[in-house]
C-alpha cells in the first residue's frame, strides 16, 4: 500500500495540464500565430500528461503549431485519446484530408514510486473546435475502439487517470461532459482498480465523485488555482515487495468514509473508499513559497529566473506594458448589478456608442449589440495596458451591420434574442453548484461557488493564518465540503447578468429614430437575422444583408483601448495600480 500525490498544472508527481493554454493574455495573443511566444515558456515546466482545450483547436494555425511543435516536445505525454488533426490541410483545402492522431491515444507508465499508471486524455463531445481542421469522437465511440479496450485490459495497472478539457460534474447546462460516461465504463472493465480525473473547461474549483472508487477534480480557471490531490491506500504488486515512501506525506482531512455527513452549508454526504486530500491552492508567489520544500530563500532558482526574464524581454518587445489611459475605477463582470457603474458592461455600452462607428455613417442612429462572452475578465482600476486589453476582451470579432432597419424591428431584437438564450438555458439541467450556464462560444467568469462562511485556517502541511480577515475569492463547496480552499476567503458578490447588452448613439433627443443601423459582432449575425425575421417584416432578412461596419482590423479587441483612448487620459502620468 502506498500513496500518489497529483498537482493539476503544476509539478509534484505527477503533473497534468489539461488544456487552454491559449486566448487572454497579451503574452499569447499579440503574436501571429497565437502562442509563438507562450508555448516555448510552458515547455519549460516537466509536465507528466498534457492534453488540448478547445482553445488550441480554433484556429487553425494554432492547432496546427500544437501539434507540429508543442506536442512534439511532450511526446507520449500529449494525450488526445479522441481527437484527430489534419496533417496536409496547414497551406489550403487538399483534395483527400489526411487524419492523424494529434497526440498519443493513452501513456502506460510507472512513477518513480512505483505506481503504475494508464491514462487517458478525452476532450468534451462537440466543442468548438475548427472541424476544417480538427475532429473530434464522441466519447461513445471512442469507448468501443480495439485499441481503447486493449488498453483498459492491460494487466499491470495500480490506476487509472482521466484528464480532459471536460467538466467533471455531470449534466453541466450546454457542457455535457463525458467524463461519466468514461468512469462508468472503465469501473465496469475493472472494478477493483481506482480512477481519478482531472477535467476543465467550466472555470470552476469543483471535486466530483462519482462512485466509491472514482473522482475528479476542476482547477479554476485562467492560471489562477493550483489542484492538489494526494490518494492513500493504493495496491501496487509492483512495490509489494519492498518498502517505498513518497516524497511528500500528507493525512487526510476529510474523514476517508464520508458517508451522509450532515452540513447545511455544504452537505458531504458521498460514499468513497479512497483515502484523498484534495486541496485548491491560490496561484500566487506567497502559496508556492509558503509550500515549497527548503529555504524560502532560495525560491528563486536560476530556471525559474530565467524564465521571469524571458517574459519581461517578450512583454517590452510586444509593447504590451503600453498604457492607452487610466482607468478610473474598476468593472467587475458579477460583483456589481447590471447598470451599476461599477458594472464592466456598463463600461461597454459607453465604450461601444463612443467608438463603434463608420464615420460615413456618424449621422445615422445606431445600435450596437455585444455579447456577454466577449468579455472574459474584470477590468481593474489603474494603467489599462495592451496586455490588459487581451485579459479583458482577448477575442478579435469584425464588427458588421444591418442599415437602416426599421426601428419597430430593430427595438425588438435585443429582448428576443435575451429571450431565446434564456428559453436554451432553461431547457438544459440546472447544476446547483455554479450560477454561471456557460456555453461553447462563451467563456465567462465564474461564481464563487456556492457562498458559504469564512472558514477557519486550514491547511495541507498545518498552516495558520495570522488573522481571520479573509481577501475576496472562491468559497468552494464541492462533494467532500466545504474544506477545500488552501486560503479561506470571504465571498465575491455574483449578481446575474443578461447574454447581450446594447449600446445606442445618435438617437434623437426628443424621441425615437424611424430606423436605426443595427451593428454586431460577426458571430451574431445568425442571430440578428432571425431575431428581425420573427416579427414578420414585408421583406424576410438574410445574412446576404449584413455587411463590414468597420475595417477588418477594428475589433471586439479594440473598442474598450480605443474608448481609453478617449476618456481615460486623466492623470496618465500617474496612474497608479489598484492595491
Amino acid at each position: 500500500m502506498t500513496s500518489l500525490t497529483f498537482l493539476h498544472r503544476i509539478q509534484i508527481e505527477p503533473e497534468e495540464n489539461v488544456g487552454d493554454l491559449h486566448d487572454g493574455n497579451g503574452l499569447s495573443d499579440a503574436t501571429k500565430p497565437n502562442g509563438e511566444i507562450t508555448n516555448p515558456i510552458f515547455e519549460n515546466i516537466d509536465y507528466d500528461l498534457l492534453t488540448p482545450g478547445n482553445h488550441e483547436l480554433i484556429a487553425y494555425d494554432v492547432a496546427y503549431e500544437a501539434f507540429s511543435s508543442f506536442t512534439k516536445v511532450y511526446g507520449e505525454k500529449y494525450l488526445a485519446s479522441n481527437l484527430d488533426i489534419c496533417k496536409n490541410c496547414q497551406d489550403n483545402e487538399p483534395t483527400e484530408k489526411e487524419w492523424v492522431a494529434m497526440g498519443s491515444r493513452y501513456r502506460h507508465f510507472t512513477t518513480k514510486h512505483g505506481i503504475r499508471i494508464m491514462a487517458f486524455g478525452v476532450i468534451l463531445d462537440g466543442t468548438n473546435n475548427n472541424k476544417s481542421m480538427t475532429r473530434i469522437q464522441p466519447a461513445a465511440e471512442m469507448i468501443e475502439e480495439d485499441w481503447f479496450k486493449k488498453a483498459v485490459n492491460t494487466s499491470d495497472i495500480d490506476i487509472f487517470v482521466l484528464i480532459g478539457h471536460n467538466p467533471v460534474k455531470p449534466g453541466i447546462p450546454k457542457a455535457e461532459s463525458s467524463f461519466p460516461l468514461l468512469m462508468e465504463t472503465l469501473r465496469k472493465a475493472r472494478p477493483e482498480i481506482p480512477v481519478q480525473g482531472f477535467g476543465g473547461h467550466t472555470h470552476r474549483r469543483d471535486f466530483h465523485v462519482y462512485d466509491e472508487k472514482s473522482s475528479a477534480i476542476e482547477s479554476g480557471k485562467y492560471c489562477d488555482t493550483v489542484g492538489w490531490i494526494s490518494l492513500d491506500g493504493i495496491t501496487s504488486k509492483s512495490i509489494s515487495s519492498r518498502e517505498t515512501k513518497p516524497e511528500l506525506q500528507s493525512t487526510s482531512d476529510n474523514d476517508a468514509d464520508l458517508v451522509n455527513v450532515d452540513d447545511t452549508t455544504c452537505p458531504k454526504n458521498k460514499t468513497f473508499k479512497m483515502d484523498l486530500t484534495r486541496r485548491y491552492l491560490d496561484w500566487n508567489r506567497l502559496t508556492f513559497s509558503y509550500h515549497a520544500s527548503g529555504s524560502q530563500d532560495q525560491f528563486n532558482t536560476a530556471s525559474g529566473l530565467d524564465v521571469s526574464q524571458q517574459i519581461d524581454d517578450a512583454r517590452n518587445s510586444h509593447n504590451l506594458t503600453h498604457v492607452y489611459g487610466c482607468a478610473p475605477r474598476t468593472y467587475c463582470i458579477s460583483c456589481k448589478p447590471s447598470g451599476d457603474e461599477g458594472n464592466v458592461y456598463t463600461l461597454v455600452k459607453d465604450a461601444a456608442a463612443a467608438t463603434v462607428v463608420d464615420p460615413n455613417r456618424a449621422n445615422k442612429s445606431r445600435m450596437i449589440i455585444v455579447n456577454q462572452g466577449a468579455i472574459r475578465y474584470d477590468l481593474v482600476k489603474g494603467p489599462f495596458t495592451v496586455d490588459d486589453s487581451y485579459i479583458v476582451c482577448p477575442y478579435t470579432n469584425t464588427f458588421k451591420y444591418i442599415p437602416d432597419v426599421p426601428y419597430s424591428l430593430a427595438s425588438n431584437v435585443l429582448d428576443y434574442m435575451i429571450e431565446q438564450k434564456t428559453k436554451r438555458k432553461r431547457s438544459m439541467t440546472v447544476d446547483t453548484i455554479s450560477s454561471q450556464l456557460l456555453g461553447y462560444d462563451e467563456c465567462d467568469n465564474p461564481s464563487s461557488h456556492n457562498a458559504t462562511s469564512l472558514l477557519k485556517p486550514k491547511s495541507l502541511f498545518g498552516r495558520v493564518l495570522e488573522t481571520d480577515t479573509a481577501t475576496p475569492g472562491y468559497t468552494t463547496c464541492d462533494d467532500l465540503g466545504n474544506d477545500g480552499d488552501d486560503t479561506p476567503h470571504s465571498t465575491i458578490p455574483d449578481y446575474p447578468q443578461q447574454p447581450y447588452v446594447q449600446a445606442t448613439a445618435q438617437f434623437p433627443s426628443d424621441g425615437e429614430p424611424d430606423k436605426t443601423d443595427i451593428i454586431f459582432s460577426d458571430f451574431l449575425a445568425g442571430n440578428v437575422v432571425s431575431a428581425l425575421n420573427s416579427f414578420k417584416p414585408e421583406t424576410e432578412y438574410s445574412t446576404s444583408d449584413v455587411t463590414l461596419y468597420l475595417p477588418a482590423n477594428f475589433t471586439t479587441n479594440s473598442f474598450i483601448p480605443r474608448y481609453a483612448t478617449m476618456a481615460w487620459q486623466d492623470n496618465i502620468d500617474n496612474c497608479k495600480i489598484e492595491e
